[in-house]
Formats: structure tokens, sequence, C-alpha cells
């Protein structure tokens, strides 16, 4: 791999962390769009799920009071059948048309939960958390981008952004190392391989980021951490929608 290009994934890697440690997602929504470009679909997006599922293991035990296990439980089981049928999926479709409609399906949710949320809306019990949880591992796998799945089910149900930030930490480590093995079943000829000093300058950058967001987050009120996190998801969905689109046409 050219030294500029593992110089800018790595820097990504870190803004990456620091978003995932100050919101509790966002390091996919962040990153992958731009690994995509820069790796290609398949070797960006699983790059994406390594990292997250590093990432998320360094954060949760600083998280681990916080953690609502009860909804980690719902999303994740339901995340595991999301992010299986996702692996599949993205292994027999075409990138762009694949980037196309996961961006689509993403801005969509945002706007029918901001709609949603501004007319006093709101859901809970476990059948919107296993949806959630579905969605976002389906997301996952396709196109590395699970959060904005959690994110609409945290706005309508008014999740604490405490809570929710802790949640989210296992709940990632779990899809993405589901959506990992489910690749290297489904397509293991996908697979990413990088020399070992790579892979220890990503662990860096993440360690780097997530001490730096760690500072950060005692300065983010949660309201703001949660109107970052719905930026960051739009962001996401838009950069997705625009690279589908320049690469069908």
């Amino acid at each position: 791999m050219d030294p500029q290009i593992v110089a800018v994934a790595a820097g990504l890697v870190l803004i990456g962390a620091v978003a995932q440690r100050v919101a509790g997602l966002g390091f996919a929504m962040l990153a992958s769009p731009f690994l995509v470009l820069l790796l290609g679909p398949h070797d960006g997006v699983l790059l994406v799920n390594i990292c997250g599922v590093v990432s998320s293991v360094l954060i949760t035990p600083r998280v681990w009071r916080d953690i609502n296990w009860s909804a980690f439980r719902w999303l994740t089981a339901f995340s595991v059948v999301g992010s299986v049928g996702g692996a599949i999926i993205a292994s027999r479709m075409e990138s762009s048309l694949l980037s196309l409609v996961v961006g689509i399906v993403v801005l969509i949710a945002l706007l029918l939960s901001l709609g949603l949320s501004k007319a006093n809306a709101h859901i809970s019990g476990p059948a919107p958390r296993a949806v959630a949880g579905a969605l976002s591992g389906l997301t996952n796998a396709m196109a590395g981008v699970g959060g904005p799945a959690v994110s609409a089910y945290a706005v309508l149900s008014r999740w604490p952004q405490r809570s929710f930030a802790a949640t989210m930490q296992p709940f990632f480590a779990v899809i993405g190392f589901v959506t990992v093995v489910s690749k290297a079943i489904v397509a293991p000829e996908q697979q990413l391989i990088l020399p070992w000093w790579v892979w220890g300058l990503f662990v860096l950058a993440i360690a780097i980021g997530i001490f730096g967001g760690e500072r950060l987050q005692r300065f983010v009120k949660d309201h703001h951490a949660r109107m970052f996190i719905l930026a960051i998801a739009f962001a996401g969905a838009v950069a997705a929608v625009a690279k589908g689109w320049i690469g069908l046409a």
C-alpha cells in the first residue's frame, strides 16, 4: 500500500475514533465513505469493520457501568441476522448500486426520525429495538455504516445520550466481528491483507483518537453530542449516495 494512502487512512481512523468516544458512534459514518474511495468498496468496508471492533473493544471497559444490557441484548441478537444477510448481499451486488441503495435508505430513516421527534412521537419496547438492530447489522455489513438505524431508534425512544453512547460500544464490537467473520466465510477471496506495521499504525491511531475524544468529551453537552451524531449520519449517507451515483454514471 502506498505510504500516502496509509497516512490518510490512519488520519481517518484517528478522527473516527475521536467521534466514537465523544458521541458513542460515528467511526464508520465518518471513515467509511472516504476509506471506500481510497481502498475500494470491499477493502474499505472491511477495514472500517475491523478498526471499529478494535475501537469499541478499547472503549467498552471505560463506559461499562452506563451500558443498558437489556437494550444491548435485543439490538445485538437481531443485528447478527442482519449482518449475515448483509454480507451475503454485499458479496453479490455491484458496489456502486449497493452504495446508492444504502445511502438512500439511511437518509430516509434519518429524515423520518427527525420528523417524528419534532412531532413528539415516542417508541419503546423490544420490537423497535429488534428492527433497529437488524437494520444496523444489514447496513454495517453492506456498506460499513451501522450507526444511522440505531441513531434513529435512540432519537425516537428518547434514549439518554450517556447510556446510548456506552451501549453502542459492545454492540458495534459484536456486529463488526460478526460482519468480518461472515465476509470471511461468504467471500474469502475478498480478505484484506496488510503489512503488520500498517495494522500497528491503525491501532495506534485508534488509541490516540480515544484518548483525545475522552478529553474532548468533558466539554461536550449531551444535546450537542446527539446533534453531532445526526450530522455525521447525514454526511455519511450523502457521501454514500454521491459515491454510488458517480459510480453508476
